[in-house]
This record gives C-alpha cells, sequence and structure tokens, in this order.
C-alpha cells in the first residue's frame, strides 16, 4: 500500500532515539531513588543523626564516594576527621571541611550502638557503589540526550523557556512532539493532567485538584520545571505569589502555574518562537 507510506525526516529519527533514552534516564532514576532509600533507610535505623547529615546530600558524588569506602560510622571514626577532609577535597573543593564537621557532630550526638550497625561497613559501601554508577551512568546519557537534542529545531525554543532543561526538553519533544497533534492548549492541558478540577456532589464544591489522568511524563516535566522556574524567571513567581494570595495551597498554585506554562509552551512550538517573560494576567484554565 505504497500510498500509505511517507518519508522520514531527521527530527524522525532524533526523536525516535530520544524517546529510547530518555526511557533509558527515567528508569536509571527509579533506580537511583529506590538505592538512595535503602542507604537512607540503613542510617535512619542504625544513626539517624548521621543520616540527617548525608542523607539529603546523597547525590554528591563527595558523599556517594565517601559512604563507599567507609560505610559505617565506625569506618568513619577510625579514617579521622582530617584525613577524611583531604580525601573529599578534591570531589567537593567548596563543602569538604563543612561535610565532614557536620559528619562528626553527628557522631558525637548518638553514644548508644545500635546491635547491627557492624552490617553497615558490608551493605553501605555496596550500595553506594551501584548509587555512584547510576549518576555515572546518568551523567554520560544526559550527555548524549543534549547532542540529540542540539541537532533538533525545536530545541532552542524549548530551552528558551525557565526551567526548561535538557531532561525536561527531551520530555517535552517526546510527548509533545511540534504540538500539530493538539487543537488548542487546553487539548494539550488536558493530555497533561494539568487542566484543575474541582469535586462537586450536590451543592457542595470541594478542592481543586490535578486529574488523576494524562501522560505522567508531561505532567512531571511540567510540574517539576514550574518549581524550577520560579527563582529564575519574575513572571511566573509573580504569578505564583497571586495564586497563593488568593488562598491557593503551595500545590495547587504550582499546578496553576505549570497550567498556564501548557499555554505558553503551546503558543511557542506554534509559532515557532522564545519564550518572552511577562507578568500574566489572570489565565482562564480549562475544567
Amino acid at each position: 500500500m505504497p500510498h500509505t507510506l511517507r518519508s522520514l525526516e531527521l527530527t524522525d529519527e532524533i526523536t525516535a532515539e530520544l524517546t529510547v533514552l530518555v526511557g533509558f534516564d527515567q528508569d536509571l532514576a527509579a533506580e537511583a531513588t529506590r538505592t538512595s532509600n535503602r542507604i537512607r533507610g540503613l542510617l535512619t535505623q542504625f544513626h539517624p543523626s548521621l543520616e540527617r547529615v548525608l542523607g539529603p546530600r546523597l547525590d554528591h558524588q563527595a558523599v556517594t564516594w565517601l559512604l563507599e569506602r567507609y560505610g559505617s560510622p565506625a569506618a568513619l571514626r577510625k579514617a579521622g576527621r582530617r584525613r577524611l577532609v583531604e580525601l573529599i577535597r578534591p570531589k567537593a573543593p567548596r563543602m569538604a571541611q563543612r561535610l565532614i564537621d557536620d559528619v562528626f557532630d553527628a557522631l558525637d550526638e548518638q553514644t548508644v550502638v545500635v546491635p547491627g550497625t557492624g552490617t553497615l561497613d558490608i551493605v553501605v559501601p555496596s550500595l553506594a557503589a551501584s548509587l555512584a554508577a547510576v549518576h555515572t551512568q546518568r551523567r554520560a546519557l544526559e550527555a548524549q540526550i543534549n547532542a540529540l537534542l542540539e541537532a533538533h529545531p525545536l530545541s532552542p525554543v524549548l530551552t528558551s523557556m525557565p526551567g526548561v532543561g535538557v531532561r525536561t526538553a527531551a520530555v517535552l519533544l517526546v510527548t509533545v512532539g511540534d504540538g500539530t497533534s493538539f487543537p488548542t492548549a487546553a487539548h494539550l492541558a488536558s493530555y497533561a493532567g494539568l487542566a484543575p478540577a474541582t469535586k462537586s456532589s450536590g451543592t457542595s464544591i470541594h478542592g481543586e485538584h490535578a486529574p488523576r489522568g494524562g501522560n505522567r511524563q508531561l505532567k512531571r516535566a511540567m510540574f517539576l520545571s514550574a518549581f524550577a522556574c520560579m527563582n529564575a524567571d519574575p513572571a511566573s513567581r509573580t504569578y505564583y505569589d497571586k495564586q497563593r494570595a488568593r488562598g491557593k495551597t503551595h500545590t495547587q498554585a504550582l499546578l496553576r502555574l505549570a497550567r498556564q506554562r501548557i499555554s505558553v509552551l503551546f503558543a511557542m512550538l506554534r509559532d515557532g518562537t522564545f519564550y518572552e517573560p511577562r507578568i500574566p494576567e489572570d489565565v482562564e484554565l480549562a475544567a
């Protein structure tokens, strides 16, 4: 049926490759989250104060490197404050002294040794090595994704929007493409699951919430980019603050900001124009 065939363009090949790489990157991100949670769970079980210091910093390569070699409180004490500072300084020049000081302050807070703490020397270094390997894979993958993005004509348009980095732009290309599949911004918002709705029963109207449906990849990308852009884009911050002033919760305000940004994204893709910062007026959101 030759009439059903169409010619493939370079952008089709790029999008196909991005689809595979983005999927793999999301698998790695999920693996990193699981491993981080496992490490934090073990530290919380055996040394809560140490978890409060290292747990939130597990994304930093200096912390995973430290835990890979000194996975227990006893191993950290034995290595010594001065030696640890010198060892991690090349990996974290600005935070080395502060990090190790915080670690030893945490070690001094807990005087009771919980039974089973010795097993951390076996389990934590192994988990830390796995986490470091996943982070290394993600960094290499980000470089590959970035190289593909640079070859796509829509890349400059997408990345001109504050809060849209390499990974977010790749997700947008994979899920939205050039936007021609959506007749209006409202259709795109509905597809993303970002059209706020209200629950009603009889004469009672309950709070605004995000629909459970929609494309999860796109919804997450737009929600996180809305959060990330608030410090970089005064217009987005102004819009968010207006919603909070009207009594919206943090999540509801971010939801409305993400919905407003969907309209902007749709217009950018439709017209092939870059992001133009401006203070948005009230935007009528599609239900």
